[in-house]
């Protein structure tokens, strides 16, 4: 298959997915699309579902219906629908997660949460090479290594918890709220490496509530209402669209 078809092939496909929290609906038969080596970025309000949505992903979350369908660049013919495997299986399968709050291990080593994010690779040489280029991205975490997680600011353990996600070499990057609670000059250095990630090859999902940031780096972008997909398109035409400049860019 051409490389020209495979970048018209979803990478990611979700189909009217349902997320259930009891008899509570977070997610109301959600349908959307991440092309190969695109950033494609979520913004709604707090509790519009956007969290659930990256959780249904990465097997967090059981699906009460609908379809969420990977299909690896690399075999286009074989797709994985992603509702029955369990997380660790996800990420075998090239999706990792940086959660909301980053979800580091606080009593581990900066090391050991890196070591731990390449749990089920056996490919020493490459998972070295691996944790030279998150030292590359994250120069300050390199300083770090041997500190405790715990110890390291919120800036820091972003990073930390970006750069663990990459160590599973993953073909696609499911990024929750990356900029929260960060100082304006951290949130920048976020977004340059969120960037730069992508440049490399990665395809990023990006949860993001700082609209202004994401819709300027993202290639396509969705707008979540009280769990359902309000609006969707090119991110320069959301950025240009006045409910959204009203609603989420605080402009007139």
């Amino acid at each position: 298959m051409s490389q020209q078809l495979l970048q018209l092939c979803p990478l990611l496909s979700i189909s009217n997915l349902i997320v259930r929290y009891g008899t509570i609906e977070a997610l109301h038969a959600v349908s959307l699309q991440v092309l190969p080596g695109q950033i494609v970025t979520l913004i709604g309000a707090n509790g519009a579902g956007k969290s659930s949505l990256l959780r249904a992903i990465s097997g967090l979350v059981p699906p009460h219906a609908g379809t969420i369908t990977y299909t690896p660049q690399s075999s286009v013919l074989s797709p994985h629908d992603l509702a029955p495997p369990p997380p660790h299986r996800i990420v075998a399968l090239g999706i990792s997660h940086v959660p909301e709050g980053r979800g580091i291990f606080l009593n581990m080593s900066v090391q050991e949460n890196l070591e731990l994010g390449a749990y089920l690779r056996r490919d020493h040489a490459a998972i070295a090479a691996d944790l030279h280029r998150v030292f590359n991205l994250f120069p300050r975490i390199q300083e770090r290594r041997s500190q405790l997680a715990a110890t390291m600011s919120g800036g820091e353990q972003q990073m930390l918890a970006i750069g663990r996600a990459l160590m599973s070499r993953p073909r696609v990057l499911l990024m929750d709220e990356p900029s929260l609670g960060l100082a304006p000059i951290l949130v920048r250095q976020i977004f340059d490496v969120i960037r730069e990630i992508n440049h490399a090859g990665t395809t990023i999902l990006l949860v993001e509530q700082n609209a202004h940031m994401a819709l300027q780096i993202a290639h396509h972008a969705y707008v979540l209402e009280t769990g359902t997909i309000a609006l969707q398109g090119p991110a320069s035409d959301i950025r240009g669209n006045d409910q959204v400049r009203k609603a989420y860019l605080g402009e007139d």
